[in-house]
């Protein structure tokens, strides 16, 4: 791959992060009025689902067009013919100007021919090797704190430790090793050691931490996207709700028992935020989040204390997801450049030489009624 097809696979990425940000957005609006809104597990299933997808679609895509369709249609292409049966009311000139930002951008970009262009580079790069700095220096950290915790149990592939320096329980993994670190105030506390191995547990079992590794992996290409941030937190919080649900309907658990948990948790960690320090990739019983602001405590509490669902809708679930990564895989196969230059392409490119002829010759009503003429006899053709 050179330099400028791993620009345009870059850009790809990101505005498909965007649209799929605002795809998952928009269903989640549609399900919090649904029956399927108050299951969380689903939910968070169907969103690291769609994370593994939207980081696998630029290889997808390239799978798509080599073995299935060779030319698919993209967006592009539909807005030509779209203007060239009159529906869009702009002059060629500028509307092929338009077309060819990506390509203009791209072009500079790599040409490096202006000082934008040069600043805006300059910017990826600190801006991705600052990332990771930060993902290196949070992994050592967590590094760190399992070194100084000590082994406690071992619950089949899970390590529990203790540790006298962290506030706050947490779980991570290395390549063969599961871990989960307690607090050494918990040992005080049987019934909130209890929920905490639950709830740390249970995150292994909806594979939260892998998807945290693959968020912290993507940080350093995504640092600046404003939608990989509110993606990032929407697993987050979805990941929490679902983990606390999990708990909740599964075995005869006291509730108050668990929220008054998660209350302390928030409290132990307050009394120290110097040590509240990122360490990832890890997943913790009660983030940062939870710790200074309260109404997001407050909404876990809300999960937890509400009726929980019964009913599984597995065919509604798959329904959703099969609409949602159609709509992903569709809405990337639409960002594609375009091919070769089609009969479409052809006619406006001669309509924009019409249109520039007109502008050069004196007598500009002649080549105007050309253009209208081109531009209308394709329209009767296309029909």
């Amino acid at each position: 791959m050179n330099a400028e097809s791993f620009l345009n696979a870059y850009i790809d990425l990101n505005l498909l992060l965007f649209a799929g940000t605002a795809l998952w957005l928009a269903l989640r609006a549609i399900l919090t009025r649904s029956r399927l809104g108050p299951a969380f597990r689903p939910q968070l299933r169907l969103l690291n689902g769609m994370t593994l997808l939207l980081t696998l679609s630029p290889m997808l895509v390239v799978a798509l067009t080599t073995y299935v369709v060779s030319q698919p249609p993209t967006l592009s292409d539909m807005l030509v013919a779209q203007y060239l049966q009159g529906n869009v009311n702009m002059s060629a000139t500028r509307f092929e100007s338009i077309l060819g930002l990506r390509e203009d951008l791209v072009r500079t970009l790599m040409a490096q021919s202006s000082l934008w262009a040069q600043l805006a580079i300059a910017a990826l790069i600190i801006g991705a090797l600052v990332s990771v700095a930060q993902v290196t220096l949070a992994a050592l950290r967590l590094r760190a704190s399992l070194q100084q915790a000590y082994v406690w149990k071992h619950l089949g592939g899970v390590q529990i430790r203790i540790s006298d320096k962290s506030t706050v329980a947490f779980s991570t993994r290395g390549l063969f090793t599961r871990y989960v670190v307690l607090p050494s105030a918990l040992i005080t506390n049987p019934s909130d050691l209890r929920l905490s191995v639950a709830h740390e547990l249970q995150h292994f079992r909806q594979r939260d931490v892998e998807c945290e590794f693959l968020l912290e992996a993507l940080r350093p290409l995504l640092f600046w996207n404003p939608a990989y941030h509110l993606w990032r937190r929407e697993v987050r919080m979805l990941r929490e709700f679902a983990c606390d649900q999990a708990l909740m309907t599964r075995g005869q658990r006291d509730i108050r028992a668990y929220c008054e948990c998660l209350i302390r948790a928030c409290a132990l960690a307050a009394q120290d935020p110097i040590r509240f320090v990122q360490r990832s990739p890890s997943v913790a019983l009660v983030d940062r989040r939870e710790v200074r602001r309260g109404a997001t405590l407050a909404r876990r509490i809300d999960v937890v204390t509400a009726a929980q669902p019964q009913d599984t809708h597995l065919f509604g679930w798959m329904l959703v997801s099969a609409m949602l990564a159609t709509g992903v895989l569709a809405t990337a196969l639409l960002m594609q450049r375009p091919g070769d230059w089609s009969h479409d392409r052809i006619m406006l490119s001669t309509i924009v030489n019409l249109e520039r002829m007109a502008h050069r010759n004196a007598v500009p009503e002649t080549s105007q009624t050309a253009v209208t003429a081109l531009q209308g006899g394709f329209m009767t053709l296309s029909k």
